[in-house]
């Protein structure tokens, strides 16, 4: 009888193999593709290093050797480096991810909302101060209203390179000849839509601060306060306000490079530097693993609370800005065709004191009309009748006898005219 129990039981074991080695394995492989996913994603939460504006005119314009450049290159090239980023930062656009591990992160997604509406505010900004051809613009703003989740075909990210590409060809345009509006009124305008833009989200960061003290220090109506902000998004907001910051601090540092002479006619340079430092210091790293939400000393700090007070700073400063430079306008040169080449007139004006002529570049006529005596020799022998005319031309220095303009006069001792450039 055991011979048979035998038997059959190795009947059984082939018929019926063990296979409880088989879990080992696959669970070796699920702890690596968790710790690879841990890994990418505390990499693909790093923000961003900021870009320097420099560099960013270098590559977003189309002709690197120019000089001088048009003014906006620096505002649409920043505003399309920051489109940019999204794509080409690690791990992409986040916000569609549908597989782990973008699909388990939502800071970075949260900052990527940030960058994406300012972007959204500012191109319009564009195309209010352009004064050439915006058709770019337009076509670049419907295709950042895409929704930042969709991830069927065409996706964001598809949309969005396009939008990076039709603001490349706006920055060429400029670099062509067109540049923004001299006048301030459109830029003005821009800042008061961030002022507004920045005090909803000094609300949105307040609806998660507890502490009614805290918000009468911010200004803050509890009544004005939308709905109290989950525990669980209470980061999202701080990332997204986060994301906005970064996107506004490289804007301002462009209309910095293309307005300087507008705001330092303003004496609005100062505001605009101290504007772009809080938002720097909006940025300053975050050492905590997580935002924390605590209040008053206690041992938690409150991120959202301290980054609340930089953008209430902020809306007010961009709206004192804005009404410092309303109505201001860059005073244009000049046009060259109008003003003689330096040797030109170093040559007219050493020709014209070699000759005794007082008005730059033109002749003296035979009755010694704009003369100048050099000495006295020269005066006793001077006709009373030149000695006449030549009193009130060297008074005047703008007509000849007939009345007709004579250009820059030689400045020369008693006479009120004008040097000319040497």
């Amino acid at each position: 009888m055991a011979m048979f129990r035998n038997r059959k039981r190795r009947t059984e074991v082939l018929e019926r193999p063990e296979y409880g080695w088989i879990w080992k394995p696959l669970l070796a492989l699920l702890v690596i593709y968790l710790v690879v996913c841990i890994g990418l994603g505390i990499w693909w939460s790093l923000r961003p290093d900021s870009f320097d504006i420099d560099q960013a005119v270098v590559e977003w314009q189309s002709d690197g050797a120019q000089a001088t450049l048009p003014r906006g290159v620096a505002m649409s090239s920043a505003v399309t480096a920051s489109v940019d980023t999204l794509l080409d930062k690690p791990g992409g656009l986040l916000r569609n991810d549908v597989a782990p591990p973008g699909v388990w992160l939502d800071n970075m997604p949260s900052w990527e909302l940030g960058v994406l509406r300012q972007a959204r505010l500012t191109v319009p900004a564009l195309a209010a101060m352009s004064t050439g051809d915006a058709a770019p613009l337009a076509d670049a703003e419907e295709a950042l209203d895409t929704d930042s989740e969709d991830w069927l075909y065409p996706s964001a990210e598809k949309r969005y390179a396009l939008a990076v590409e039709l603001l490349h060809d706006f920055t060429a345009s400029l670099s062509a000849g067109n540049a923004l509006t001299t006048r301030g009124d459109a830029l003005a305008e821009w800042l008061r839509s961030e002022a507004e833009r920045f005090e909803a989200l000094t609300r949105r960061l307040s609806a998660s601060i507890d502490d009614p003290e805290a918000l009468r220090e911010l200004g803050v109506d509890e009544a004005e306060l939308p709905e109290a902000t989950p525990w669980y998004r209470v980061d999202n907001v701080f990332y997204e306000a986060r994301g906005e910051a970064w996107a506004m601090m490289h804007y301002l540092r462009g209309v910095r490079r293309d307005y300087a002479a507008l705001f330092e006619q303003a004496g609005a340079m100062a505001g605009l530097e101290r504007m772009i430092a809080e938002l720097e210091m909006a940025l300053r790293p975050l050492w905590s693993p997580m935002v924390l939400n605590g209040s008053g000393f206690g041992i938690f700090a409150n991120h959202s609370l301290t980054l609340a007070n930089y953008t209430m700073g902020l809306s007010d400063q961009a709206r004192r800005l804005a009404d410092s430079i309303e109505g201001a306008e860059v005073s244009t040169p000049q046009s060259t065709q109008s003003q003689p080449s330096p040797a030109t007139s170093q040559q007219d004006t050493q020709a014209a004191v070699e000759n005794g002529e007082t008005s730059g570049g033109n002749p003296a006529d035979s009755s010694g009309e704009g003369q100048e005596p050099r000495n006295a020799a020269e005066q006793n022998e001077a006709s009373p009748q030149a000695q006449g005319n030549a009193a009130p031309e060297a008074a005047s220095g703008n007509a000849d006898a007939a009345g007709q303009p004579v250009g820059d006069a030689l400045q020369v001792p008693g006479s009120d005219s004008q040097e000319a450039p040497q």
